[in-house]
């Protein structure tokens, strides 16, 4: 094995020193420019050999290196030369590790960008001391010393230099003032200005001992017409009203290189929502496809063939592809705002937003090409991604890359271009294949633009497929009345022409065109503004479709995407968009959301809650419109959805709560034990059979008892306190309004004594007062009740009492008459008063009659029937009568189906946004049905056992 293929740990130093001498040979013969250094230094290569050439260097390397010289700067002609020796020398140490195989592409980019760290914060710190001693130190009102800081753009900011890069960059420094302690007051503005000009030519100025850096600044605001330097509040106000889509693009890469790297970070996260938006920004796409289209006129009549970084499928097209997917999705998916275009790749991986084989590609295509484009430069330290035509440099090329000749290396380069020029084309260049009816959209085009007088508007709808033309002519006029044109961007207003056309094409003809129309355009005047939804739909012909269809089956995904926008981008993966994931995988993709949002950030997580639930409940809605889920599944996904959010809420909450005071703890008979804490869900959810607008009926108890009742941390606070904030704080985190709506509104009556009572309560009073205190719908209630959340003996001890409370004997006839009683008074309350409709809730032979039938059944037959208490949903209670005998097995086969034709009915109501009100004459045979079992088992306390 050679010495430098040895494990990296098992290498000594006379290994790794002959590794390095092995390769010399061939770094000479690679570049023509180490070969010069060392006629020009000839002691350089020996002083490599046996410095550091074989050994990468500390994250600290530089900086330590620049340290032992700088005592040589003794002004700025000794700072120019001490810089540009430096480099030479790091320049030949990072050659010879990259070309003899001695560093990866991965610490070759990392070096070459932290020499150009250190040599940037070494000029500028003596610069700034040299200046400061001249003309006195520039300090802001309050008299605070003020520091220039440096952002570094495109691949230094990257921390993916090239070898032969320049660097862009921008001078910025924290506040306006005026210098103290100098001959006499000059601004800050001129003090940073004269500071940055110096700083450029110490790295620009080609002298004797060659350059340092190429410095580049047309980056900064307003380009060379704009001041060289900028306080902090100055480039704050251009990117918020002045900063081009390019500019974006060109901040995912800023970095702080040099200077006062406190205030230039806080700078960079002041910009960052200007970078990342908060939603997914589809506009991006035609952005980048514009910016691409200006750099192709720039270049035209170049040949680009043999250019591997702006040529076709070369570097910027890999490039392109990462800061499209950052652009889009950076704002909702933080593990894209990476300044590395290889990260970015793996993150891309990791969400599942490019298939393993395009990542494949393009970071295998990315590796070569970078690499190629080092060989190309250190031929003769020049900028170039040229493909030499010489054979000389050719043949040191194909010998940089490890390939036996030039041919070897040209089929390998040509099949990593046209591996990324194939994925190029499908992510920037294209869009979705075109559906038939999206072609007639060019038809519509003028009938949005104006310029048809009305009878030809309604010809051309009536051409285009529309049956009712009149219907669609008057959606138009509502809308254009509804959108105030001329507080649009030019950039809304075309996405607003090219999308309307499309909406046209795609509504005409299908069912309910006038509702889907009308709830589209709803939509659309919603986010006409924000016109990055505008692009998502035209860039995704396909989620037009999917958003046609549903708003026409549904008011209420209709109003659900109206009031949430963000939700359009569930409609792009028609995959999930019908299928929703089962509980455990809810739990698993909730931890993922939460875990992109720092812990400190309450806000964001508080909104990735909602946005989770507003999504999940969305992918459940159009399952259920459209068929691919039966009710008693759509039912339990709401059901999974809420539980999911509690359980993470709750997680939250307590995470906090023991950050602040510990971990509550109690002693019982002496030995100190954890207290715990547990959410019970009653009602809906506590039977399994969630609705859309429903709220969650909820208690909170905990199983602190004896002694020493307090949290162990260093602010201590008894349980009691410990456990109403921690329920506090998870009401708070779902059911408080933010921009992102609420998750859901919380119930929380059902505790002892109701809403005078503790929010949180022991478990020991809890049973207390369900044996003692609790009135018989009380007790009615625990038969739809679960542990959902938090700690299982809490969990547990819970079921113990609700087993107890519902296995207690009772009197047949007394209990009859509570529930009989219970419910007429809520008919009477509560039943519409609409002679013509029927309540499939409320009214008699409704669903809450065959509720209250149920936990009759349970309540009366539980300490016989321990069975009962297994299930708290209506549907298996109804399988457990018919297995005990309690209603003849076809009685209960029917009141389930009779159950289920009445909750679709509310579920259909619900999707409609519409009363939950049935015609007079509907459901006759289920309220025939459920009348008769109601006065015969509860009424009459007829249950057939003694038959049987």
């Amino acid at each position: 094995m050679p010495p430098n293929d040895l494990p990296a740990q098992s290498r000594t130093d006379a290994d790794r020193r002959s590794a390095a001498s092995l390769a010399l040979p061939r770094v000479l013969a690679v570049s023509r420019w180490v070969a010069q250094q060392f006629e020009r230094l000839p002691s350089l290569a020996a002083e490599l050999l046996v410095g550091d050439v074989d050994r990468s260097r500390p994250d600290d390397g530089y900086a330590q290196a620049w340290a032992a010289m700088v005592g040589e700067v003794v002004d700025e002609a000794s700072l120019r030369r001490c810089l540009r020796r430096f480099r030479t020398r790091e320049m030949v140490r990072i050659a010879w590790r990259d070309i003899g195989g001695l560093a990866g592409l991965d610490e070759t980019l990392a070096d070459l960008s932290a020499l150009a760290d250190a040599l940037i914060e070494a000029a500028l710190a003596w610069l700034y001391a040299d200046q400061c001693a001249g003309l006195g130190t520039p300090v802001d009102e309050g008299g605070e010393p003020q520091r220039l800081f440096v952002i570094g753009m495109g691949k230094l900011g990257g921390g993916e230099l090239n070898f032969s890069s320049d660097v862009d960059l921008m001078f910025v420094y924290p506040r306006t003032g005026e210098t103290r302690d100098g001959r006499k007051a000059m601004s800050n503005q001129e003090f940073f200005d004269r500071l940055g000009r110096r700083l450029i030519r110490a790295l620009n100025d080609i002298t004797e001992d060659g350059f340092v850096y190429r410095v580049d600044m047309r980056l900064r605001p307003f380009g060379e017409a704009g001041a060289l330097t900028l306080p902090v509040a100055a480039m704050e106000a251009y990117f918020e009203t002045h900063a081009r889509d390019w500019e974006r693009y060109a901040m995912i890469k800023a970095r702080i290189c040099a200077g006062d790297r406190v205030a230039g970070d806080a700078l960079l996260r002041t910009l960052q929502p200007f970078v990342y938006r908060r939603y997914l920004d589809f506009g991006a796409l035609q952005a980048l496809r514009e910016m691409k289209a200006l750099i192709n006129a720039e270049m035209e009549g170049e040949d680009l063939k043999t250019d591997i970084k702006r040529g076709p499928g070369g570097i910027r097209e890999i490039e392109f592809i990462v800061q499209m997917f950052q652009l889009i999705r950076g704002g909702r998916v933080p593990g894209l705002r990476t300044r590395s275009t290889r990260l970015a790749l793996a993150e891309l991986r990791q969400q599942g937003l490019l298939p393993d084989v395009a990542v494949d590609d393009l970071l295998a295509a990315y590796r070569f090409l970078r690499n190629a484009e080092h060989r190309l430069q250190q031929i003769d330290d020049r900028q170039t991604q040229q493909l030499p035509a010489g054979d000389e440099d050719r043949a040191r090329v194909a010998l940089g890359m490890q390939c036996q000749d030039w041919a070897e290396f040209a089929v390998r380069l040509a099949g990593h271009r046209q591996r990324v020029q194939d994925h190029f084309a499908r992510l920037l260049n294209g869009r979705e294949t075109v559906a038939p009816e999206d072609n007639r959209a060019s038809a519509f085009d003028k009938v949005w633009d104006g310029s048809l007088p009305d009878e030809q508007v309604l010809a051309a709808l009536a051409a285009g497929g529309f049956s009712d033309p009149v219907a669609a002519c008057g959606e138009l006029a509502r809308l254009r009345a509804g959108i105030d044109m001329g507080r649009l961007s030019r950039n809304g207003q075309e996405r607003l022409a090219r999308l309307l056309p499309m909406i046209l094409a795609t509504v005409a003809g299908r069912p309910n065109e006038s509702l889907a129309l009308a709830r589209i355009f709803r939509l659309v005047e919603t986010v006409a503004r924000r016109s990055v939804y505008l692009a998502l739909l035209a860039e995704h012909p396909r989620a037009l479709r999917q958003l046609a269809r549903l708003m026409a089956g549904s008011a209420f995904i209709a109003d659900h995407i109206v009031r949430q926008p963000a939700l359009l981008d569930e409609l792009l993966d028609i995959r999930t968009l019908y299928a929703p994931p089962g509980a455990e995988a809810l739990d698993r993709q909730l931890a993922v959301e939460i875990g992109k949002h720092p812990a400190i950030d309450l806000e964001s997580q508080m909104n990735a809650l909602r946005h989770f639930r507003n999504a999940e409940v969305l992918k459940v809605a159009a399952a259920d419109l459209t068929g691919h889920l039966p009710l008693p599944e759509v039912s339990n996904h709401l059901s999974w959805i809420a539980e999911a959010i509690l359980r993470c809420a709750l997680g939250l909450a307590w995470g906090h709560m023991v950050d602040r005071h510990g971990r509550p703890h109690c002693v019982v008979d002496g030995v100190r034990r954890p207290a715990g804490f547990a959410i019970v869900a009653f009602g809906k959810l506590g039977g399994l059979e969630l609705g859309y607008g429903s709220d969650l009926d909820l208690i909170f108890l905990h199983d602190s008892g004896g002694d020493e009742q307090l949290t162990d941390g260093s602010r201590p606070v008894e349980n009691s306190v410990f456990f109403t904030r921690l329920a506090q704080r998870v009401i708070h985190l779902i059911a408080t309004q933010t921009p992102a709506g609420i998750a859901y509104e919380v119930d929380t009556r059902l505790r002892p004594s109701g809403a005078s009572g503790l929010l949180v309560s022991s478990t020991e009073a809890y049973r207390r007062y369900q044996s003692e205190s609790a009135w018989t719908w009380e007790h009615q209630a625990l038969v739809r009740a679960r542990f959902i959340a938090g700690d299982d003996n809490v969990g547990r001890a819970f079921a113990a009492i609700r087993s107890e409370v519902l296995r207690r004997p009772r009197d047949p006839a007394v209990l009859r008459r509570e529930i009989v009683d219970m419910r007429e008074r809520m008919r009477r309350e509560l039943v519409s008063k609409d002679v013509a409709a029927f309540d499939p809730k409320q009214g008699e032979g409704g669903i809450t009659d065959l509720e209250f039938m149920v936990q009759y059944g349970v309540l009366a037959k539980a300490a016989a029937h321990p069975a009962l208490l297994g299930w708290t949903d209506n549907k298996r209670l109804l399988e457990v009568f018919s297995d005990c005998g309690l209603l003849p097995a076809p009685d209960c086969l029917a009141l389930r189906d009779a159950y289920f034709a009445l909750r679709a009915e509310t579920h259909r109501c619900a999707l409609q946004e519409r009363p939950v009100l049935a015609g007079a004459g509907d459901f006759i045979e289920q309220r025939r049905l459920i009348t008769r079992l109601w006065r015969r088992f509860v009424v009459d306390g007829d249950t057939g056992e003694e038959q049987r």
